[in-house]
């Protein structure tokens, strides 16, 4: 989905998919959902494939930052082919675009802040990644990231921000990071980054380029959410403005129903 966004978007930078090795482009039957998807990245959005050792996990609703989750970011930092490279979760809604990203300066790494850690934690958000390739820096990163070598817990975010946390350019959240989980927030200030503007949901979202679904404790929007939750926790109307609770409804049907077209089975 994210690159029928950017073929559709317009975006002119190559694009890349590290997949595990274990799959093929060989559609061996009607059912080989996998292969078929792959072709049809490969020939519907000219995107390179890459066969790569990378653990195969089926939990396709696991959270943000769960420490058990392979450490496949990593991998971008191995194509040297790449002056530089553009990694993107595939958890998002690509609104516009990102190549002017690609006319930044030089530098090894590019992040934005996570705002929702603030103000306790002044980290790095590892949903968009901007970054240099380098063999040296790949294998360091690979290293560190090793199960038996990898502090207890350490997610993928907790070693770039030991890497990059005092040297990376940080990126604007505003126009890259919005999270779908902000529509239901009770107080703006740490998106917005001060306390004087007010909260306008239809113009943040006028203005942003990707939003990601990141909605504790909703799970991912390829995952149903239970009635409960979702009765419990859903954005509710302050008196006749619905307009947060109609974006965010409108961002999780949009993306089921795009995903459900693109997922369906070739007839």
């Amino acid at each position: 989905m994210v690159f029928e966004s950017l073929h559709r978007l317009g975006s002119k930078a190559s694009r890349v998919l590290v997949y595990p090795e274990e799959w093929d482009t060989r559609i061996e039957n009607p059912s080989d959902r996998d292969s078929q998807l792959l072709v049809k990245a490969r020939d519907w959005y000219a995107v390179r494939l890459i066969p790569a050792d990378i653990p195969v996990t089926h939990d396709r609703g696991q959270k943000d930052g769960d420490p058990t989750a392979p450490f496949v970011k990593f991998l971008a930092w191995s194509g040297e082919s790449y002056d530089r490279v553009l990694h993107l979760d595939s958890d998002i809604t690509i609104i516009r675009h990102v190549d002017e990203l690609f006319l930044l300066p030089n530098t090894p790494a590019a992040m934005m802040r996570d705002y929702a850690a603030l103000p306790e934690k002044r980290i790095l958000a590892s949903n968009l990644i901007l970054l240099q390739p380098s063999g040296e820096e790949s294998d360091r990163l690979a290293a560190v990231s090793r199960a038996d070598v990898r502090q207890q817990g350490d997610t993928e975010a907790d070693i770039l921000n030991r890497f990059y946390g005092d040297t990376a350019m940080v990126l604007p959240h505003q126009t890259y990071g919005l999270r779908v989980g902000e529509f239901r927030a009770a107080e703006h200030r740490y998106f917005i980054g001060n306390t004087f503007e007010h909260w306008e949901p239809e113009k943040v979202l006028s203005e942003v380029s990707l939003v990601h679904f990141i909605d504790d404790p909703f799970p991912k929007p390829w995952v149903m959410w239970p009635h409960a939750l979702y009765a419990q926790e859903h954005p509710k109307c302050n008196g006749e403005d619905c307009s947060n609770k109609d974006i965010w409804t409108h961002l999780y049907d949009d993306f089921r129903k795009r995903r459900k077209h693109h997922y369906k089975k070739p007839t």
